[in-house]
Parts: C-alpha cells; structure tokens; sequence
C-alpha cells in the first residue's frame, strides 16, 4: 500500500517514454524501481550477457535506454579534455555514433571520480548530456546536435556527476559542485533557459568559509534532483550542500526547503532524496546527518515537519529505493546495506555484503545492489532479515547504476557496456 502511494505521488513525471524504457538515471520516475515481471537473477562473466561494447575509459556515469538506444557519456582521455555521448544500438550492441566535445584546460577531480560522471536522459527523441565545463548537449537520436549551452566552470577537487532530468517540454538540471550552485529549467527544443534559481553560499565551491560553530571544510552537492507531484504541482526535490529545496518546475519558485545536511565534516550530498509516501529520507555525503521530513507545505519546514535526524551515518554515495514502505540503503564506507524505517529512522537490520557507489534497482520483486567490484548482490526486500538470493560478478570494477529494459540489464563498468539477459 505504501509502494502505491510512492507511485501516486509520482505519477505524471515521466516523459514521453515508453514503459519498457529506462530513459534517465535511477529510471522513468527517478525512484530506482522498475515495473516490469522479468529481469535475470543470475550472471556472470560468461553467463546470461548477450553483448559488451569495449569504452574508452574508465567513468562513473550510468547508462540509459531509450526507443532503442542506450546511451552513456565517456571521456576520451585521461585528462578529460575529450568528453563524449556514446549511442548504441540496445539490441545487438553496435555503436551507432558518438558525438565528442573539447575542454582544452585542466579540470580538477578525483582518482574515484573520473570525467564524464554524469548520466544522460532522454524522452525516446532526444537525449541531453552534461559535461560540467564543456556544456550541455542536446542531440536526436540520428546524433545531429540540436543545441547546446555553455553554463560556465563547474572546477570542484572531487569532480561533477549530477544528472539532467527531462519533464515534458523542459530539462530540469541541478549545477552540481563549484563555484556556482543552482537549479534550472530549459527548453527540451531549442536549450532556452525558462527559470534558474541560484543557491546562496558560503565558501569558494570546494570549501565552505567558517561560520559559527562550523570550521572550515569540504562542500558540494553531486545531487540529482527527483520530482513528485506534490499539493497538486510537480516539484524538483534536490538536497543541496545545507538543505533539501523543493522547485515549482514551472517557475524556479522555491516552494519549501528543510535544513540540516550542515555537519561537522563539511556542507556534503552526493546521494538523491527517497520518497516514502508523504515523507522525505535524505542522507548527506561524508559520513555527514540522515533525516526525514513530511514533504509539502511553504517556506522553513524544519522545526515543524522533520521526523529525525541522525549526525553520522555510514558513507552514502549511491541511492536507495523504498518498497513497501521501508529503505533499502546502500553505502560506500563501511560496505553495508541497510534497511530503515523512513518514519523513524530505526535500522531494521544491517549486513555486509559490498561497497556500493552505484544505485540500488528493484524490479521482478528482488532489489539489486551493484557493488564497487562488479559483484551484483540480489536480495529480497524485507524489513525482518537480510534475504541474499545471488551474487553476480562480471569481473570488473564499476560505480554505475544499471538500467533496467525489456527483461534485460545494462550494466556499465570500468571498461564496458554490458547487456545481460537471460
């Protein structure tokens, strides 16, 4: 019943995409789930994969699928210089095109978060691509560039992943990590910007100024927004470095914000915001706060709509999905997944079973966890025991999301574009 009321309250999000698609990151709703019957429950180096494309370099970003495609974006070169759209053809595998674009200087990052982190979305016509610096790309599915737009430096010392989401006519984008922080709407035609709400801040993109009881430290959101219909207006949920904002996508117009992602260790959200019903799980990076609020209402809703708090959690970098009215979080450091009460915050049971950057995905009634080390770990929700039903390895390392299409997995690693399917 309460998986129902998740999906109510985030019907009418998706675009024009089909139902068997996969068209955006973390999925059609953005919520990790999938409804489709059938997906493999086992695979393996040489079981169940029915084609891999070779990439050209490591990377972070996940693939999507969509009218017969998959994309994934993918760096040409160690330095970043070259950042590309990779599309193939989802049923034999074939690279269809790939569409390169330059950022001649120097870009900061980190050795676990190589260039072209970010995942694209598409609406089964058009595909939209992020490469931080060097812009953002709109292209059909021919691979002619319909525009692009230069929205200035994104320079952060650990680099940029979040993920464009398309609604309708327009492409809702956070900025992610830097010296500029906001959300923004612009036209699925033609890339005009429609609304952008900048994010006030203390600091210089990379570490926040002292303030108050808080030292100097680390700072950024890698944050992609998630939308719902919320009090009868489709809202863009984003956690940013101190608070999680709510966007009217019509207008920018902040509708309600709540704070406490501020921690200690820094201003840190690398994970997506979870909807459970009415309520709102977030989880800063960095070992940072947990919370949860009931969504809706205007302005500050901390003091009269947060459930908990928790000050120090494990690492959360990938996301969780709710099912049935409970969360099942995967975290980075230490390795565990969890299951949580989103009403309370109670941990229901906790097990190590991997270090997990990449999204959990549920569909044909089992989750499916893609650790750091290519091994899938497939268990079954449930808020009384940990339930391992496989563990799948391809053998090479990966901090991707899958995509879920058709009965089949497409799964991007270090090296490759893996198709699984039974």
């Amino acid at each position: 019943m309460r998986r129902s009321l998740v999906l109510l309250i985030l019907a009418g999000v998706t675009s024009l995409a089909s139902a068997a698609d996969w068209p955006a990151f973390r999925g059609p709703q953005g919520n990790g789930i999938s409804d489709e019957a059938k997906a493999p429950l086992e695979w393996s180096k040489t079981k169940n994969v029915k084609w891999s494309a070779a990439l050209p370099q490591p990377g972070n970003g996940s693939p999507i699928v969509s009218n017969g495609k998959v994309f994934v974006t993918c760096a040409e070169d160690t330095k970043g210089h070259q950042r590309s759209l990779y599309c193939f053809d989802r049923n034999s595998g074939k690279k269809a095109w790939v569409k390169t674009v330059s950022y001649d200087e120097d870009d900061p990052t980190h050795e676990t978060n190589l260039y072209c982190g970010s995942t694209p979305a598409a609406d089964g016509k058009r595909v939209v691509a992020w490469h931080s610096s060097a812009g953002l790309y709109c292209y059909d599915f021919a691979g002619s560039e319909l525009w692009k737009k230069d929205l200035g430096e994104f320079h952060h010392i650990w680099g940029y992943g979040s993920s464009p989401v398309i609604h309708n006519d327009r492409v809702i984008f956070h900025s992610g990590p830097g010296k500029q922080i906001f959300v923004a709407a612009y036209a699925l035609a033609d890339g005009k910007e429609l609304w952008r709400t900048d994010e006030p801040f203390s600091g210089d993109g990379s570490y926040r100024d002292k303030e108050g009881m808080y030292e100097k430290a680390y700072m950024g959101s890698w944050a992609t927004p998630v939308l719902a219909t919320i009090d009868g207006k489709v809202q863009a949920i984003c956690t940013l470095p101190t608070r999680v904002v709510s966007y009217d996508i019509t207008d920018g117009k902040i509708l309600w914000w709540c704070e406490g992602i501020r921690a200690k260790q820094g201003d840190l959200a690398y994970s997506s915001p979870v909807l459970s019903g009415d309520v709102c799980v977030v989880t800063g990076g960095f070992g940072g706060p947990s919370l949860a609020f009931k969504v809706g209402g205007e302005g500050d809703i901390t003091e009269k709509q947060r459930l908990w708090r928790k000050d120090s959690n494990p690492q959360s970098i990938g996301t969780g999905v709710v099912i049935d009215g409970y969360l099942y979080r995967p975290n980075a450091g230490p390795g565990t997944l969890e299951c949580i009460d989103p009403q309370t915050g109670d941990i229901k049971w906790t097990e190590r079973a991997g270090t997990y950057w990449g999204s959990i995905v549920f569909v044909a009634g089992r989750c499916y966890a893609p650790g750091q080390d290519g091994v899938t770990t497939v268990f079954k929700p449930s808020p009384d025991k940990f339930q391992l039903l496989a563990k799948n390895s391809l053998g090479e390392a990966s901090n991707s999301t899958p995509a879920v299409s058709d009965g089949e997995f497409f799964v991007r690693t270090m090296k490759t574009l893996h198709c699984i399917g039974e």
